[in-house]
């Protein structure tokens, strides 16, 4: 380190979540892609989330080893080829942790061992290179930098940071600072899924996965993507929007997920008056303002904005304070 960075160059979480508010259609789009395309990539690698999920809670635990050591691991170094020995699987804690019932975390860890991706030598647990490697984050990499991107961007707006960062700078250090980063947001994931399954009567992620697709389908609408909204005015003119819907066909394409299943989970969020179905079978976001469930929605949205917060606040401090001059 050249210089030692000034405290000033910090940039306070409070301001952080009042300027994603303020900003939320500018900062949606990607921050919506982000996670869905996480959860798509997720259910493409072992044909179920739950299992993916799970394999990412174990990999976490070198994260939190670091984490809690002052350790910070460079993208290669993390994935150079080894395998991962981790501590002794707690059922348990991973359906505690998880909101998975102890049965099926049980069943999709003996699916991960029938696999070869966790494998026991002796009394020892390890992580095979082949489920390391399906684990590996390059296409997240490319929508997290995206994320940073379009805040910073916000912030420069703002007049909050007068520095600036491209595409590849803001890659290069979240590969640089890789175990601090994927930490915080393996943190933020579990914290934002974990949120559906408490908060609604959606308990599983594949459900969320195609809700989020209608979703997203909607925030990239052109026309409704130049409106600048803040975030409660979003929620509620996504639904105004004369953006063409998505069929069941098309999701059941982009997710990976059969079509059979996709109808299913489909329907459960149209019984839930999350989306609406019209004549031409073609799905659209639809939560009457007045509604329960859009009060669920709402303060839902609220919680996790503010996990996003944290996860930005801390990410971009980081990223920032290591480029400042």
């Amino acid at each position: 380190m050249k210089s030692i960075p000034s405290i000033s160059n910090e940039i306070n979480e409070e301001k952080i979540f009042d300027i994603i508010n303020k900003n939320f259609s500018k900062l949606a789009p990607s921050y919506l892609n982000l996670i869905t395309n996480w959860l798509i990539g997720a259910h493409k690698v072992y044909n179920g989330i739950d299992k993916f999920i799970i394999l990412i809670y174990l990999i976490n635990k070198d994260f939190i080893f670091f984490r809690k050591n002052g350790l910070i691991v460079d993208y290669d170094t993390f994935y150079k080829d080894k395998s991962l020995e981790i501590p002794k699987i707690n059922i348990s804690d991973i359906s505690r942790d998880l909101l998975i019932p102890k049965e099926s975390v049980r069943r999709k860890i003996e699916l991960l061992q029938r696999k070869g991706v966790i494998k026991k030598t002796g009394k020892k647990i390890f992580i095979d290179r082949s489920g390391f490697i399906t684990a590996k984050a390059e296409k997240t990499l490319k929508d997290f930098s995206t994320l940073v991107l379009v805040f910073s961007s916000i912030l420069n707006e703002e007049k909050i940071s007068n520095s600036f960062f491209n595409i590849n700078q803001i890659s290069n250090s979240i590969k640089i600072n890789f175990s601090f980063c994927w930490y915080q947001f393996y943190k933020f994931l579990f914290i934002f899924t974990n949120r559906w399954k408490i908060d609604t009567d959606i308990k599983d992620l594949e459900t969320i996965c195609v809700g989020l697709i209608v979703f997203l389908n909607a925030a990239q609408d052109k026309k409704f993507k130049n409106k600048n909204l803040d975030r409660k005015k979003y929620l509620k003119e996504i639904q105004k929007s004369n953006y063409i819907g998505i069929n069941a066909f098309s999701i059941a394409e982009i997710s990976g997920i059969p079509r059979a299943t996709v109808v299913r989970k489909l329907k459960l969020l149209v019984r839930n008056k999350i989306l609406d179905i019209d004549k031409r079978k073609l799905y659209s976001v639809s939560v009457n303002v007045k509604s329960k469930q859009f009060k669920v929605i709402a303060e839902l949205q609220d919680k996790n904005m503010k996990a996003l917060s944290k996860f930005l606040y801390r990410v971009f401090n980081q990223i920032k304070v290591i480029n400042s001059k």
